[in-house]
């Protein structure tokens, strides 16, 4: 079975335009993605780990690495 970063990692590839793998403490705000593109992509994790989190939500996570520790937490 995957990993949570193996599976955000997709998630990621699969929602924007990166010409690297994801780094896991880069801020969301140097990704350098439009908010559209972070609604959806935010839209497609709570779909994927079942979080139930609003959009406002999102904004509690600096990083994939603080969303990853969230989504691991939550299933331990």
């Amino acid at each position: 079975m995957p990993t949570t970063a193996e599976r955000l990692s997709k998630l990621v590839a699969d929602s924007f335009d990166l010409d690297h793998e994801p780094r896991f403490d880069t801020a969301f705000r140097d990704l350098d993605i439009n908010s559209m593109d972070a609604v959806r992509f935010f839209k497609l994790v709570n779909d994927e780990f079942d979080l139930g989190l609003a959009p406002q939500d999102c904004l509690q996570f600096k990083n994939l690495g603080d969303l990853e520790s969230f989504i691991d937490a939550r299933a331990g």
